[in-house]
């Protein structure tokens, strides 16, 4: 059995954004050569999400109006973890849209459903954060 690992870095201006890193992880998966297995991708950052979904811009503005109702960025004071930071809400977006996300190997390539995208989900924005890409198979 292979093992690969890569890390992917982001650093975004906005303070919430989506980012389609299927291309990045395809990338991965052609320099493992591994044809059958298991792709793993997760956020390296409490703050940040992997999730699987479709790369239609509709659905992004539904996440962040949703997200938004379920855990509003401000007032900042709701949140008792906001003492010396700002990003409570962050925490709370990302424990919804989740940390990581496994993905089938088949033929040498992510096995996927009909429109599902990997997606890096950045919720408090501004600075370098990662995402581990760990590939392990034949």
């Amino acid at each position: 059995m292979k093992s690969y690992r890569k890390e992917l870095w982001f650093e975004t201006k906005a303070r919430r954004v989506y980012i389609n890193i299927t291309p990045q992880v395809e990338e991965c998966l052609r320099e493992s050569g591994i044809s059958e297995g298991l792709v793993l991708c997760n956020a390296m950052h409490i703050t940040a999400s992997v999730f699987i979904n479709d790369d239609e811009s509709g659905l992004h503005a539904d996440f962040e109006r949703w997200l938004e109702k379920l855990a509003p960025e401000k007032p900042h004071s709701q949140y008792a973890h906001n003492g010396f930071e700002d990003n409570g809400d962050a925490h709370l977006k990302r424990q919804i849209m989740g940390r990581e996300v496994v993905v089938a190997v088949t033929d040498g390539k992510l096995d996927f459903g009909p429109w599902e995208q990997i997606f890096y989900g950045e919720f408090d924005g501004g600075r370098k954060k990662r995402v581990l890409v760990k590939i392990i198979g034949e």
